[in-house]
């Protein structure tokens, strides 16, 4: 089973010179946790609701004048549309990331592929469970 079957389409991205608090009013609107950040039809990031609260909230900053850029993960993991399914979970338990983001060959967005979708469209189970146990297990320390 390839990624574009399961895959979640018409994902809304954002701009990395938007406002913090558009990004935070786009994701309420689409009922997301995740934006794809992208620039001249390109992916250059992803911004999470933990990144709005972690380095927004946590850090006093202005919403309504700091940009994306400032809160963006940079460098987002990505997977293309006619890559395995298979290939897809190694790459969200090998970053423990439960959102990946989908890009046809000419790396343009197309989609985002999400535990969730896993769950509900492959009726994998046992493929959906142990992706969510080593997406979820805890980083080891380097201490």
């Amino acid at each position: 089973m390839q990624v574009s079957e399961v895959m979640t389409r018409g994902v809304k991205c954002i701009s990395p010179n938007a406002t913090v608090q558009e990004a935070a009013r786009q994701m309420s609107e689409c009922d997301v946790g995740a934006l794809p950040v992208c620039e001249n039809d390109r992916l250059v990031g992803m911004i999470t609701d933990r990144d709005l609260a972690i380095r927004g909230v946590a850090a006093a900053c202005d919403a309504s004048r700091t940009c994306v850029r400032e809160q963006m993960t940079s460098g987002a993991i990505f997977c293309f549309e006619d890559q395995e399914i298979g290939d897809a979970v190694r790459l969200m338990e090998n970053n423990q990331i439960r959102r990946l983001v989908v890009l046809d060959h000419k790396k343009r967005l197309v989609g985002i592929v999400s535990l969730g979708d896993i769950a509900l469209r492959t009726h994998n189970d046992a493929l959906s469970a142990e992706a969510l146990k080593q997406i979820s297990e805890p980083a080891l320390s380097s201490s």
